[in-house]
Parts: structure tokens; C-alpha cells; sequence
């Protein structure tokens, strides 16, 4: 995934937690991958997050894909800690 590109437009599709009213999210569109991934390891609850899906110019990405890529050297964000 060298050459994955951080700035380019992405969807993030998550299922809905039953129970859990506050998170009925099943698609987001962000400006960036960038975001889109920081939102996906950070602010999603686990068991969506081990559902989520992001798509980047026509790629798909599964979760471990989506980690790897917020560990990644090139990842342009701050992370949290």
C-alpha cells in the first residue's frame, strides 16, 4: 500500500449496532481516506469497526487493511493516544 493516497475522497460503510441508538452509522462519506480511516480506528465502536469497510478510488479495504494503514509511517494525522 505504498502508494496509497491519504488525500483522495473515501466511504466508510459500517454496520448499525443493535442496542446502541447513538450509532445507527452504516455509510460516511469523508474529504479524505485520511479521515475517513482516523474516524474508523478511533471513534468507531469495536464491533463495527471489525465490520467497517472503506472504499478509495474504486478500492475496497477490510478492517486489518484499514489498521494497517492508520500504523503506516506515510498515515498524515495526528493519532490519538
Amino acid at each position: 500500500m505504498a502508494d496509497f493516497d491519504y488525500d483522495a475522497p473515501a466511504e466508510l460503510y459500517a454496520s448499525p449496532i443493535q442496542g446502541m441508538h447513538k450509532f445507527p452509522m452504516r455509510y460516511r462519506r469523508f474529504a479524505s481516506s485520511a479521515e475517513a480511516i482516523q474516524f474508523a480506528v478511533e471513534k468507531l465502536p469495536e464491533p463495527a469497526r471489525d465490520e467497517a469497510i472503506l472504499e478509495v478510488n474504486e478500492m475496497i479495504f477490510d478492517p486489518a487493511q484499514i489498521r494497517e494503514l492508520y500504523d503506516s509511517p506515510r498515515y498524515p494525522l495526528k493519532r490519538a493516544k
